[in-house]
């Protein structure tokens, strides 16, 4: 695997809309340990308006950021981000992506692919698995097992009539919905627990709504329902083990900004031991070969034809 320099390692900022405003640049330019070293947007004046906000510099060639970085995190569109993060990682730059890496399996396969053969680190910055709470509980969740079933939502208000969050005019997640803007983090806490997932159903609810059965390779099973449209009065975001041990809730956690640190030192750690981590770019594949047949379920659903089906071996071609 490429390492990283001896010398302060350099993080290049794909994005410039609030997720990268909000959370990537006041991480990145905070950080002790990396040199902010600049950000590329698709809007070069967004990027220049960012940067100099954030002490650094600008690129309009994304390719020069490539050379001008030891690491790159991305904050943009999936769709996007997959092409990118295999043109960074054949430049030898570390990634650090968002959730979910790409919307399609062979999208997510070719950053995986690409991973791999350059030889960088690679972290999917699903946020439970990063924020010190809920971190902690899902390890000790993983070491206790004995686990019989999973139940949780994820009711997001972002559509809601009146709404006023920066996130609900992104273009992606009013194509996509809740199944593949918030399924990402509840899978990210069901595989590590209960195992990886080999069948699933999914059935449409109201509006952008996902109810998701799943069946997990320990022999549990789990559900969860995802959405965007929840009216703001029922928003909640829940997730409870039922076992031998009795049941546990996860915990609360507060905001992305400490969440996105542990990331980055996270990919600093993989970069200089060698060793994956376990959000790297194979994990995000997994995650989107779930929510691609899930989704593929829930249009079967509204087209009056759902039922489950085994999911596709991870890596696998569809």
């Amino acid at each position: 695997m490429t390492k990283l320099p001896v010398t302060t390692p350099r993080i290049g900022l794909l994005g410039t809309g609030p997720w990268a405003e909000r959370t990537h640049a006041p991480v990145l330019a905070a950080h002790p340990g990396v040199e902010f070293s600049g950000v590329w947007g698709r809007r070069p004046e967004a990027a220049a308006e960012l940067a100099a906000a954030r002490g650094t510099r600008a690129y309009d060639d994304v390719d020069a950021l490539f050379a001008a970085s030891d690491a790159v995190a991305l904050a943009l569109p999936p769709d996007v981000q997959a092409p990118l993060a295999v043109r960074a990682a054949e430049a030898g730059c570390h990634v650090l992506m968002d959730k979910p890496v790409a919307t399609t399996a062979p999208g997510a396969r070719d950053v995986a692919r690409a991973v791999e053969r350059a030889g960088v680190a690679s972290v999917v910055f699903c946020t439970l698995r990063f924020a010190e709470p809920t971190a902690r509980w899902i390890d000790d969740q993983a070491a206790a097992g004995g686990w019989f079933l999973g139940e949780a939502h994820w009711l997001g208000a972002l559509f809601a009539p009146g709404a006023t969050s920066a996130y609900a005019a992104s273009p992606w997640r009013r194509e996509k919905g809740g199944l593949w803007d918030v399924g990402p983090h509840v899978l990210s806490v069901y595989l590590p627990v209960l195992g990886d997932v080999t069948e699933i159903t999914s059935v449409p609810g109201p509006a952008d709504t996902s109810h998701l059965v799943l069946r997990h390779a320990s022999g549990a099973s789990s559900t969860a329902t995802l959405t965007l449209s929840a009216p703001p009065e029922a928003a909640e975001a829940a997730l409870t083990l039922y076992g031998t041990r009795g049941k546990t809730t996860m915990p609360a956690w507060e905001g992305a900004l400490g969440a996105f640190e542990a990331a980055v030192d996270a990919l600093l750690e993989a970069a200089r031991t060698g060793v994956p981590h376990a959000c790297d770019a194979r994990f995000g594949l997994r995650l989107t070969e779930i929510l691609a047949e899930a989704e593929a379920e829930t249009g079967r659903g509204r087209g009056g034809a759902a039922g489950g089906g085994p999911v596709p071996e991870p890596g696998a071609r569809p």
